[in-house]
């Protein structure tokens, strides 16, 4: 019988076929690096390629030098981007291990990877920001936008998928430890039109994200999950599936926010039994479809049949925000939201009609972006020695533009090399080396709350 461990907040924990079990204490755990300073959930401790090298993508090409699938050809790369625009795949693209696929740094609109999908399995230690994967009819029937179907120790932030043509984003299998983070899961091509299967033991953590215009599995969940200060929109055959197993689930669903769109909508939880143990809080659900925002608690009766849980499940501490806030964070900066594209921008125009605008689609083609819409490049910054850090930015923190080598050293002693701090000054999170890591983290929650409370706007 196989057991997958995961450790939260330095306590092991093993998954069976016959449930959870605490087994131990793990002291090593309090003290590892977060994989950037807003890190959060069971991915939060990804790795990805720190100590390694760098690959500049410096073309659009669906292979060949300077392509994204050559960056991808070798494991233990930071990959950053010379470019910005649409990279048209045929091949499916399979990411190895210790990758850091660094989409912040793409200059114009950013980078939309269009096409046959990604395939994450066994990319362990693998960290995936602002990027975009788009898959479409383009892509091949019965296949997934983006999937892992093993591997371990993965968080995806401010990523933006659609367009599966079986799922969008699936989890299924032998896994553990990923977050899904500030992302939206969306528009899963009929005759399918699934968000997404969550299906593993070893710990899945879905975290102020947009599921929207999926006419099912916004998730489905079975195994270990949490789901919170989440957005569901337009939806049909179902929001949230509690399971629908005979396999034990143990989740923590709160703070989520159900917002009906134009489709005939069945209720946000269905599809539950015995073996679904769940502690749900301020979940809510607004089907007034008038364009105001006024949802209500859903009630305990609503959820259907599940084994409920008095106190939420010791799974890892996450960022506070009641499901209003996280709708208005969500509309604020969820997705590839540096620079959001036409089809971003598209969505959350739907979102924010609050029911009166969406629709589950069957095309990408037939969208008023005509597909994945025009994505802009733009020109990237100067940088002599290829370290993935700008000569301009090296010279303002007092590292040398002609030695690549400073790129994997820990100037501040923090933990994060210079080229982390670089990729992460580019999404607020700290300026250089100097800051304090925690001062980072901290600054970084802070803009979290902000866009929460901010007012929302189409």
């Amino acid at each position: 019988m196989s057991i997958i461990e995961w450790t939260v907040r330095g306590r092991v924990f093993a998954s069976t076929a016959a449930g959870l079990l605490a087994i131990g204490f793990s002291g090593a755990a309090l003290s590892q690096q977060l994989a950037f300073p807003t890190a959060e959930g069971f991915g939060r401790l990804a790795v990805g390629a720190r100590g390694g090298s760098v690959y500049h993508v410096t073309n659009l090409d669906d292979s060949g030098p300077g392509s994204l699938r050559d960056a991808v050809s070798q494991p233990n790369r930071t990959i950053v981007f010379d470019v910005g625009g649409i990279i048209r795949i045929g091949e499916r693209i399979a990411v190895p291990p210790n990758t850091y696929i660094a989409g912040q740094t793409a200059p114009g609109d950013g980078i939309v990877i269009y096409g046959n999908g990604v395939s994450f399995s066994n990319s362990n230690n693998t960290i995936v920001r602002h990027i975009r994967i788009r898959m479409g009819k383009v892509g091949s029937s019965g296949k997934d936008a983006a999937g892992i179907a093993e591997g371990n120790n993965m968080i995806f932030d401010h990523v933006s998928i659609s367009w599966g043509r079986d799922e969008t984003f699936s989890i299924n299998g032998p896994v553990s430890n990923v977050t899904i983070q500030n992302s939206i899961i969306a528009q899963g091509l009929d005759t399918h039109s699934c968000g997404g299967l969550i299906q593993t033991d070893g710990g899945v953590s879905i975290l102020r994200s947009l599921y929207i215009d999926n006419h099912t599995r916004n998730p489905k969940v079975k195994g270990v999950n949490q789901f919170v200060s989440n957005v569901i929109y337009d939806w049909r055959e179902a929001g949230y599936i509690l399971g629908d197993s005979a396999g034990l689930s143990y989740a923590n669903v709160s703070d989520n926010y159900f917002i009906e769109g134009p489709e005939v909508a069945k209720p946000p939880f269905t599809r539950g039994n015995t073996n679904f143990h769940i502690y749900a809080s301020n979940n809510y659900h607004d089907a007034t479809k008038d364009g105001v925002l006024n949802g209500t608690v859903i009630p305990q009766e609503e959820y259907g049949v599940v084994s409920w849980e008095s106190a939420p499940f010791d799974y890892p501490v996450v960022q506070s925000m009641s499901a209003g806030q996280a709708y208005r964070y969500v509309v604020a900066a969820a997705g590839a939201s540096l620079r959001r594209d036409e089809v971003d921008r598209l969505l959350i125009d739907e979102l924010t009609s609050l029911g009166t605008e969406g629709a589950i689609i069957s095309d990408e083609a037939l969208l008023a972006t005509g597909g994945p819409g025009v994505v802009n490049g733009g020109t990237a910054p100067i940088d002599t020695d290829q370290d993935g850090m700008p000569d301009r930015w090296e010279r303002r923190f007092g590292l040398n533009p002609d030695d690549p080598e400073d790129r994997n050293a820990d100037t501040d002693a923090d933990g994060y090399t210079n080229l982390e701090e670089y990729l992460q000054s580019l999404v607020g999170e700290g300026d250089g080396p100097g800051d304090n890591c925690e001062n980072e983290s901290l600054t970084s929650q802070k803009v979290l709350a902000a866009r929460a409370s901010a007012p929302s706007s189409r």
